[in-house]
């Protein structure tokens, strides 16, 4: 089993930054990828950054390219997601998602089999 904790939202204003962090314990090694996704009120969780653990590939939708960054820190057990120049549609909750079997697209949310609580990111004008 393993479980996810996110941390790092808050309210802040379009063109400032925001770090999150979403530790993972418990069977920590049979982690292959993890991602983060974001759902806006009545709206659908939608990819947003993903990255291959021990692969270090990292995947990012096209609205935020440019802008986020996410890393992964394996001492930690810890992937960062680093936001940039946040606009008002990068409003929403962020949960961070890990894969411990087989997949094909890390922007599938069922190719997740576990995730984290999420954490608030607001953005006003």
């Amino acid at each position: 089993q393993v479980t996810l904790v996110e941390s790092g939202g808050g309210s802040v204003q379009a063109g400032e930054s925001l770090r999150l962090s979403c530790t993972a314990s418990g069977s920590t090694d049979r982690i292959n990828l993890m991602a983060w996704f974001r759902q806006a009120p009545e709206k659908e969780r939608e990819p947003v950054a993903g990255i291959l653990i021990g692969v270090g590939s990292t995947y990012y939708a096209a609205s935020v390219k440019g802008r986020f960054n996410i890393s992964h820190e394996h001492a930690k057990n810890t992937i960062y997601l680093q936001m940039d120049s946040l606009k008002p549609e990068d409003t929403g909750v962020y949960y961070c998602g890990a894969r411990t079997g087989n997949g094909y697209s890390w922007v599938w949310p069922r190719e997740y089999n576990h995730w984290g609580q999420g954490t608030q990111v607001t953005v006003s004008t």
